[in-house]
């Protein structure tokens, strides 16, 4: 492609002289940032997801947790605690594992729904450092925590950096090539697989639950050195091809006039018929398969829809 950076370009004079072609290390270097790029957007959302994960996966462990004499930390296999119910073979717990997962869940949907309002006014640089200090927070809490009350605090900072996260990082996805969401979504994906397997391998290897938690200190910096030192600015990096589709897509979304109105179009529709197309276009937000939504990354898709039912419904 002739906008690519690294292309052979050939320049000839008056009488025909061709010159020596371009160097390609510039297109090395738009590699290089390019793979930068993907592997720290993967390594973002494996840790930014991992705390949320290891905190459901540590659940019954965290309801359980109590505190000897020896300063360990462990689950009381003895048969001291009289079971609700003598009839049951499991190892049941006074208070439900759905206040861990409550506690996990809660604090990230009031963000997502909270983050439209003025979380866009707080640089990128802030947000990043306040989701790697809770996401640390919430392993340290829970692993020295004396109470269920601490521990689920502890889990509520766990939501809250996932949470915080994933609106940051997202939001950033815009400032790259659109090949970077794809790489987020792996590694929140991998978060699921590699942080109940860790909790899982570390726990059956010998390790108490307090010292399998604080091993997992390094997932913190390993976010936040993934932000502050793999990503390259997005200011130096040069999409290449891309930007002429990255601008296309844009368009709809930054648009301020509103298009013309033409016969036959959605001003002439009923109620009902915007009735229909308004469910379809929610069906196109939630569920991402491409079958109703315009080409374009997912987050390009939903505001698209919300844009088009924006047209539809004037009045909202």
């Amino acid at each position: 492609m002739g906008g690519c950076a690294g292309s052979r370009r050939r320049f000839s004079d008056s009488e025909g002289e061709e010159t020596v072609p371009e160097p390609r290390l510039p297109l090395l270097d738009h590699q290089g940032a390019h793979w930068k790029n993907a592997v720290g957007f993967w390594l973002l959302g494996l840790c930014n997801n991992f705390s949320y994960v290891v905190m459901l996966s540590a659940a019954h462990d965290i309801l359980s947790h109590k505190r000897t004499s020896g300063n360990q930390s462990h689950v009381d296999p003895g048969p001291t605690p009289i079971p609700h119910n003598s009839s049951s073979r499991f190892d049941c717990n006074s208070v439900s594992t759905a206040a861990v997962l409550l506690a996990d869940i809660l604090p990230t949907l009031v963000i997502k729904l909270l983050a439209p309002l003025g979380l866009h006014l707080l640089p990128y640089s802030p947000r990043v450092l306040v989701s790697g200090i809770c996401a640390a927070g919430s392993f340290v809490l829970v692993a020295f925590s004396h109470s269920v009350g601490t521990s689920l605090c502890g889990v509520v900072f766990a939501s809250i950096s996932s949470g915080l996260g994933e609106v940051t990082f997202l939001s950033l996805t815009a400032f790259y090539p659109r090949a970077v969401i794809s790489w987020w979504s792996s590694g929140t994906g991998g978060a699921g697989l590699l942080g109940a397997l860790s909790y899982l391998g570390l726990t059956q290897a010998g390790l108490s639950p307090q010292q399998t938690l604080l091993s997992m200190l390094g997932i913190p910096a390993l976010l936040l050195a993934s932000y502050f030192l793999l990503l390259t600015s997005p200011e130096a990096q040069d999409p290449g091809g891309e930007e002429e589709a990255e601008s296309a897509a844009r368009q709809p979304l930054i648009r301020t006039e509103a298009p013309e109105s033409k016969p036959g179009s959605s001003s002439s529709l009923s109620l009902r018929e915007r009735w229909t197309v308004f469910k379809v276009r929610m069906m196109a937000g939630v569920c991402p398969c491409g079958a109703c939504s315009p080409p374009g990354p997912p987050l390009i898709s939903s505001a698209f829809s919300r844009v088009c039912c924006g047209t539809l419904f004037p009045w909202s």
